[in-house]
């Protein structure tokens, strides 16, 4: 936590004169998403075994090097 209480990881936007709050929603999720706190949220909705966790990040890989494959040739 910086001096202040302003976190440099959590994001927020101004909403601007005349704008929309739906708009103003529209860009705030999109700065969550981009700062990585909507999958942060989603990873830690519930326990994950270690077995899980290991099977999901091979399964992982292996979607990763099957596009590398067919992005090479």
């Amino acid at each position: 936590m910086i001096k202040g209480g302003w976190c440099p990881r959590m994001p927020g936007v101004i909403v601007r004169e005349q704008e929309p709050f739906e708009k103003a929603l529209k860009r705030f999720k999109k700065a969550c998403e981009k700062a990585g706190i909507i999958s942060d949220m989603k990873k830690h909705q519930h326990f994950e075994k270690p077995s899980e966790r290991k099977k999901r990040k091979i399964n992982a890989a292996k979607r990763k090097r099957i596009k590398l494959e067919k992005a090479l040739g």
